[in-house]
């Protein structure tokens, strides 16, 4: 085993992710960032492993057991974790000798870029520039519209939290409290689907705003939005209005005693929170189980490609969709809008999807022992939605929890930080790593069809 190929640009940020998790579990570790009892040392690792991977689950609550100073380490393992640490890395050494390695040109531009082919520095001033500028606008309104409960530190913490999709709160119930506010659930929801579109897209919709608003820019022939961008924002409007339809025909129809205008405003929140954020102005706990299936299909299907989201990524999605529609009329290409998706594109999308399916069910059958679910059924009625519902979000890096969370044992809570780590960086990633140490076979093998379905 080559020390070349383990330090390999794919590599590479699985180290610094895991190198930032146990430094940011020693900090909160430490009695200085302990409000109240003394957090475990595993609980401080979920703790770190769920701020930098962006996830939001909890075993113990933010608010209550981890002073300013732990809130601040979280805090800066959200911001961290959201933008990607190879980003500050590099625009680290940009800053300081105006040139970056290769390595890491490489790195930033598979975790952001669908094409890496970029200039590199002026690409993260404008990331890093423009993630402040929004995070700070977000800050501020909610503090316009609640003085008190969004306190300068904690409206700065919850703009962050939504801007990286991870969803830490340092209210016990997360905004249930704001599930009227329709000021507090727009700017929550417009942080939210900043930081799941990609920085691609956004940087694109910016330079398109930009020259709209020039002079004389009606003379100027408009620039289109380039074929992935169109694909992302798409994909992403569908989903969140279906999502939204489906949770409220599940809330209002299966839950009596429901607001028909709240819960329009709590199904949409709950569409835009639970592919990957992580907030909820619902209990989880209480919703149907009918929400709850639809939910996780959503969480499974995550945010775009070079965001802060988790889940196989809209785009993912959108190309299964176009390759099932093909096959259904007999096509030989997956077309999305004026253009078809390539067979490289087409074999990672369903290498993905089978990985971070079979990856879902590992990890769902081990919670399966280890949480209580060998149970008779009647004994054990919806401790499995629980523990499905958990590993999903914890793949999708999403962080809601019907409540199973803190009852977690201590294999349970090793499991779903592993699915966390594994879930943040892409399963893809781990895949490429381990064929990086295969030799490729200089035969192939004779083929033969096979009866299938």
């Amino acid at each position: 085993m080559s020390t070349r190929k383990l330090l390999s640009p794919v590599a590479l940020p699985i180290y610094v992710f895991a190198g930032a998790i146990l430094l940011g579990a020693a900090f909160l570790r430490s009695p200085a960032s302990h409000a109240g009892p003394t957090v475990p040392f595993l609980d401080a690792l979920f703790t770190a492993t769920s701020a930098t991977c962006v996830t939001g689950l909890a075993v113990v609550d933010t608010g209550t057991a981890f002073s300013t100073f732990g809130q601040t380490v979280i805090l800066v393992l959200i911001q961290l974790g959201g933008l990607g640490i190879m980003t500050y890395t590099s625009l680290f050494f940009y800053l300081w000798r105006r040139r970056v390695s290769l390595t890491d040109h490489i790195a930033v531009g598979q975790s952001l870029l669908q094409d890496p082919s970029f200039h590199l520095g002026q690409f993260l001033l404008r990331v890093v520039a423009g993630v402040a500028i929004i995070e700070a606008a977000g800050a501020l309104f909610l503090h316009l519209f609640d003085p008190v409960g969004f306190s300068p530190f904690s409206a700065v913490f919850h703009s962050v939290s939504a801007f990286c999709n991870a969803g830490f709160g340092l209210f016990p119930d997360s905004l249930v409290r704001y599930r009227g506010s329709v000021g507090v659930n727009v700017v929550v929801m417009a942080l939210i689907v900043l930081g799941g579109l990609g920085f691609t897209v956004i940087v694109e919709l910016y330079r398109l705003a930009r020259e709209r608003l020039r002079p004389r820019a009606s003379l100027v022939p408009r620039r289109r939005l380039a074929w992935y961008s169109r694909t992302v924002l798409s994909t992403s409007a569908v989903l969140i209005v279906a999502g939204a339809a489906l949770l409220y025909l599940g809330e209002y129809f299966g839950q009596e005693g429901r607001d028909g205008s709240s819960t329009v405003l709590a199904a949409l929140f709950q569409s835009v929170t639970c592919r990957t954020a992580g907030f909820n102005t619902l209990d989880i706990g209480r919703m149907g189980e009918t929400s709850l299936v639809i939910m996780i299909l959503l969480m499974f299907i995550g945010g775009s490609p070079g965001s802060c989201a988790g889940g196989i990524k809209t785009t993912t999605f959108r190309v299964l969709v176009a390759f099932g529609r093909a096959q259904m009329r007999g096509g030989r290409q997956a077309v999305i809008g004026r253009f078809a998706v390539d067979e490289p594109t087409l074999n990672r999308a369903l290498t993905l999807t089978i990985f971070a399916t079979g990856i879902v069910l590992a990890a769902l059958l081990i919670l399966c022992f280890t949480e209580g679910a060998t149970q008779a059924h009647h004994l054990a009625r919806g401790r499995f939605l629980d523990i499905f519902f958990e590993v999903v979000s914890a793949f999708g890096t999403v962080g809601l929890s019907t409540g199973l969370t803190p009852e977690l044992s201590t294999a349970g809570k090793i499991v779903v930080i592993a699915l966390m780590f594994v879930g943040r960086l892409g399963p893809i990633v781990f895949l490429s790593v381990l064929q990086g140490f295969q030799e490729q076979p200089r035969y192939q093998w004779p083929e033969q069809s096979m009866l299938i379905g």
